[in-house]
């Protein structure tokens, strides 16, 4: 979560939340199994896309972007890796936050937001790149994606194709903090991949105990109120007739990190509010005895012969925890199922170590 209690507990928690990047990675990948995490250190609010044969995947690098290319999305310790965005301009050029790679119209693009330093600044941005291949060609400044007259305060973008349109998924502010903030997910459709053709809806707000939920590194709270809803993420039933929104709720750094869900119609306005209905209940959150913590920020992709869906996380090992120590969010992967009705059976998160049969149609090394 990218929340702030005052002013000097935000620079503690906000740097906190935003590892500053990764370097060791975890070799622990074999022929036909893999284990998690998938990089020993960071890899916090991971994308990946699956495109011709190789997955894409980015991460929370900070100050730039780094895109990674590999057959194997288990592997990345081997893949192929490049800064694909280096920020020249000072407004865009700190606390680069959880970057989305998608291909729309034959073009890449890479989602993020980023600010000028201070946090209460951070707003959307999106680079294009028109070459075929993500790695080669160059990603230019599509410009702010301008969410709302106020310019008011947003991170985590996500977008999604549906009946022909473009929409944008985030998490922003009602409007400028004061003292408090309430961290909302709002919905929009777009125009083209950097401009809005609607206004904003709010479709989901923090109302539930489970998402107001936090203890701080040092096993203290505070009396700020912590409310948050971010980093959503679609996906949809099997059938696609129920379109749904993942997101992240609580505070990050917390083992009460977790997952809630929002439904809507296949058929209904995505911009009507009242299409959207929210699960009571997390859908996905921390298994103590595993110790698994604050599993959260989600992104699908299929296996190299689309016969199964993984999902990619970040997660913890440790209760509490100031990310960006040597302990801190890290990548995995799981195989998700379908339950009875169709919609998405996530199971529950797997403890790190344990061998699991690799994404299948995976290329073997000979």
């Amino acid at each position: 979560m990218k929340t702030k209690l005052s002013f000097l507990l935000s620079l503690v928690l906000l740097v906190s939340c935003n590892p500053k990047n990764t370097g060791r990675q975890n070799d622990a990948t074999g022929d036909t199994t893999y284990t998690n995490p998938l990089l020993a250190e960071g890899g916090s609010d991971a994308s990946a896309i699956y495109h011709n044969g190789k997955y894409y995947y980015t991460h929370e690098t900070e100050s730039y972007i780094m895109l990674w290319e590999t057959t194997d999305i288990t592997n990345l310790v081997h893949a192929k890796s490049k800064k694909v965005w280096i920020p020249k301009d000072p407004m865009n050029s700190r606390h680069l936050w959880d970057p989305e790679i998608r291909l729309i119209n034959g073009k890449w693009y890479i989602y993020f937001a980023a600010d000028d330093g201070n946090t209460d600044n951070h707003q959307l941005y999106v680079i294009e790149n028109d070459s075929p291949d993500p790695m080669e060609g160059e990603f230019q400044l599509r410009g702010p994606i301008v969410t709302n007259s106020g310019w008011n305060w947003g991170i985590h973008p996500a977008t999604f194709e549906h009946k022909g349109n473009l929409y944008l998924l985030w998490s922003g502010w009602p409007s400028r903090r004061i003292n408090t903030e309430t961290q909302c997910i709002y919905i929009a459709r777009m125009k083209d991949p950097w401009t809005l053709d609607s206004e904003r809806v709010l479709i989901s707000k923090p109302e539930y105990e489970w998402e107001r939920q936090w203890v701080n590194p040092d096993g203290s709270r505070t009396a700020y109120p912590i409310y948050v809803n971010e980093a959503p993420q679609f996906f949809h039933s099997k059938d696609n007739k129920t379109l749904i929104v993942y997101y992240a709720a609580s505070g990050c750094w917390s083992p009460f990190y977790c997952t809630g869900m929002l439904t809507a119609d296949a058929d209904s306005d995505l911009l009507n509010p009242a299409s959207w209905k929210k699960s009571e209940v997390p859908v996905f959150q921390q298994e103590p005895k595993e110790r698994v913590y604050g599993p959260g920020s989600f992104s699908f992709v299929p296996s190299p012969d689309s016969t199964e869906v993984y999902l990619l996380y970040h997660a913890r090992s440790l209760p509490n925890s100031v990310t960006g120590e040597p302990e801190s969010r890290n990548t995995r992967l799981q195989k998700i199922g379908w339950d009875a009705d169709g919609m998405p059976d996530l199971g529950k998160p797997l403890p790190v170590g344990v061998p699991l049969p690799k994404p299948s149609g995976t290329p073997i090394k000979k």
